[in-house]
């Protein structure tokens, strides 16, 4: 595996990546960090406060300043944002010091998942369907093309997607990695 020492999910909001990753990284052995929590533990107030503060630009330098530093470290499960892929640093951080899993899921799941979210600040103002979905066709080609495998997590129970990702790293070659 060389300097891949890292498992980075990637994907929309709702797919999953936190609790997916929680559970990933004790069967791994590995530590789980969630780059969001971790922008809200280096600032002490929330991401939608960040937004609705400093705007989406400085909220995404927070969140490239976070992902170079997490990138530099090694045996992590790292459950990234959903706009992390935007930024091409971010993009060529992952790619180059780990295993990106893209956690796919479909926009009725996605509503599901976050009908009752205060925390997503993107979906505050308009209609969420319409939102979601214009996330996704910018969104979900840099996806395609960063995951090193997807993972279908709709209607998917979590340790069902842990057991698919396990079982696609084995067979991608990329275990064992930390246990």
């Amino acid at each position: 595996m060389g300097d891949k020492r890292n498992v980075y999910l990637i994907g929309p909001m709702g797919s999953g990546k936190t609790a997916v990753g929680k559970q990933l990284a004790r069967k791994l052995g590995l530590q789980f960090v969630d780059s969001d929590a971790e922008i809200e533990r280096r600032t002490g107030v929330d991401i939608t406060f960040i937004f609705e503060k400093e705007g989406e630009t400085r909220f995404r330098e927070r969140e490239r300043a976070v992902i170079a530093e997490l990138t530099g470290r090694d045996n992590l499960v790292i459950a990234t944002g959903g706009g992390t892929v935007i930024n091409a640093e971010n993009r060529r951080n992952l790619a180059d010091h780990g295993i990106v899993v893209y956690l796919r899921t479909g926009i009725e799941q996605q509503l599901q998942r976050t009908r009752n979210a205060k925390n997503r600040p993107l979906l505050l103002d308009g209609d969420p369907h319409e939102i979601l979905g214009r996330l996704m066709a910018e969104r979900g080609p840099l996806y395609e093309e960063l995951a090193t495998f997807s993972v279908d997590t709709g209607g998917q129970r979590v340790i069902t997607v842990v057991a698919d990702i396990l079982a696609s790293l084995r067979e991608h070659g990329l275990e064992p990695l930390k246990k």
